[in-house]
């Protein structure tokens, strides 16, 4: 009797088995397909640059695939809500959250007042902890399928007056009314990618020493600078798949990203955004930050704007900010852009005040930067504070390029800041309380 019901029970247990497994087929076929289309960023990152992240269960993934389609049918929108943290426009203190509507809005003027607890993100007190979120600027959210937006916001007191971390509202009403200028800019974004507390491509990799005979050299860092700027190869390119990922979710959410590019330093790399007009060049590249810190969080990657994240004979990382009005880029501009950059000469101090916190620690007078010191202007010059391309210098118009600020400025202050002190009559202390 004991071996038959153990061999019944064994029977059942079989049976209830083969259930379960034709049951989590038949509910989920494509979770058994090949997914050479429909790798995660994460699957496809992994194996070329060796980043940890955790791949998304194919269970919760099917279940997801599942909800989407549900998603369509309701016809609802995710928005996410983003908004600058207590610690300022830098780059590194982004937060957000989603909101679900009903319908897609228009414009952004479609979209709600929201709010949030401004007593976490150091930017109100406990007992009276509301801050509004006021939507500004509003593009596809690129990493959501279905209807998704992401919703940048100025952070404004109950009162609607902009709370001090709020910069935007300032920098837009420098801009307002003068539209006849014209103002572009072009603003190259660089930045480090670091994992395990160092930047990829450090101690652990094995980048080859290049001034040295043997591939064996190595001490735990890379070879010297030269190698890696625009390089292409294992040992000289270091996060390229993350800087890839990031430029298709730009071009996917409209953004005007015109380029990328890898840097000096190992692991270090750039993107270009614009030309954009007066204050959309701060919406834009503080969209395109959003999106590159989502990118590297979900492959377990910090990305650093610090102006400087190793010391010694390694290149800083910069935000140099290319500019032009109207008048600049008509025959006879380069008069316009001489004058301009005299006045920035003269607006030396105030202007570095506001280029990034830890600028000092970048602008040195060496690799390709002026001292913070000093003031200079030159043709073709990269060591100079503004540089004037060679194509400007033969045309006789064109653009200048400030190259004093550092990854980590605030882009509404800087441009506004640009403006004002070039075009306008560079008087303002709106600003002030930032430095």
């Amino acid at each position: 009797r004991k071996t038959m019901a153990s061999s019944m029970t064994l029977s059942v247990l079989v049976a209830l088995s083969l259930v379960a497994c034709s049951a989590a087929f038949l509910s989920s076929p494509s979770s058994f397909a090949p997914r050479a289309q429909g790798k995660s960023i994460s699957q496809r990152l992994t194996p070329s640059i060796g980043l940890r992240s955790p791949v998304l269960p194919q269970k919760l993934a099917s279940s997801r695939r599942s909800i989407q389609g549900a998603l369509n049918l309701a016809a609802k929108v995710k928005a996410e809500y983003i908004w600058i943290g207590g610690r300022g426009g830098g780059g590194d203190d982004y937060r957000a959250k989603t909101r679900v509507l009903d319908t897609m809005p228009k414009s952004v003027d479609d979209l709600p007042l929201w709010n949030y607890d401004g007593s976490s993100t150091g930017q109100a007190p406990g007992e009276d902890s509301e801050v509004y979120l006021k939507p500004a600027y509003m593009c596809k959210d690129p990493m959501r399928s279905g209807d998704a937006i992401l919703v940048l916001c100025e952070m404004m007191n109950p009162d609607m007056t902009p709370i001090p971390t709020n910069t935007r509202t300032e920098a837009a009403k420098i801009f307002e009314g003068h539209e006849a200028e014209e103002p572009w800019f072009g603003i190259e974004q660089e930045y480090t990618l670091f994992q395990d507390g160092v930047p990829l491509g450090w101690p652990k990799s094995g980048a080859r020493p290049f001034a040295e005979t043997s591939p064996l050299y190595q001490f735990g860092y890379p070879g010297e600078q030269g190698p890696y700027y625009c390089g292409v190869g294992y040992d000289v390119s270091f996060g390229r798949l993350i800087c890839e990922e990031h430029l298709d979710y730009c071009l996917a959410a409209g953004l005007d990203v015109s380029g990328i590019n890898g840097e000096v330093m190992p692991g270090q790399w750039e993107y270009q955004v614009g030309p954009a007009v007066g204050i959309n060049a701060g919406d834009q590249l503080h969209m395109t930050r959003f999106l590159l810190h989502r990118v590297c969080e979900e492959n377990g990657v910090v990305c650093s704007f610090d102006p400087k994240p190793i010391p010694g004979n390694w290149n800083g990382a910069g935000c140099h900010t290319n500019f032009s009005t109207k008048k600049m880029r008509e025959d006879g501009g380069l008069k316009a852009i001489t004058d301009a950059c005299d006045k920035y000469g003269i607006a030396h101090e105030k202007h570095i005040k506001l280029y990034g916190a830890g600028n000092e620690r970048r602008l040195t007078g060496d690799c390709e930067t002026n001292s913070i010191d000093s003031f200079k202007y030159g043709v073709a010059d990269r060591g100079a504070s503004i540089r004037i391309p060679r194509f400007t210098d033969r045309d006789g118009k064109g653009y200048l390029e400030d190259r004093r600020p550092a990854s980590n400025m605030d882009p509404y202050v800087v441009t506004a800041l640009m403006f004002d002190t070039g075009i306008l009559k560079g008087d303002t202390t709106a600003f002030d309380h930032v430095a």
